[in-house]
């Protein structure tokens, strides 16, 4: 897909409620916009982002031709266990970006 942008604090505290936040280039082409010879270009969106934290799911969102180009996502969780964050999007092409980040909990 593209380039990734993932923010996760550098440490929390267990119990502490943190933000994540996830950016991703991708184009979220519509479906409905014509091209010159009176066809239309495929749609191409992100379907999909999910977040794991040690193969637990803590995040899920379902996402829709209305959402922007460059999709932002922000979410909260509670700081229970240091552990590996996978942030995975699915596009419609079925093509699947998939980045990780440590999550610290002291």
């Amino acid at each position: 897909m593209a380039r990734v942008l993932i923010n996760v604090p550098p440490k929390a505290k267990r119990g502490e409620v943190i933000e994540i936040k996830t950016l991703i280039s991708h184009p979220m082409e519509t479906g409905y916009r014509p091209k010159g010879d009176g066809t239309f270009f495929p749609r191409d969106i992100i379907q999909t982002f999910v977040c794991t934290l040690d193969g637990e799911e803590i995040f899920r969102a379902d996402l829709h031709p209305a959402i922007a180009a460059n999709p932002f996502i922000a979410f909260t969780t509670v700081a229970r266990e240091s552990g590996l964050l996978v942030f995975s999007w699915t596009d419609d092409r079925g093509e699947v970006q998939t980045e990780q980040a440590k999550l610290v909990v002291e």
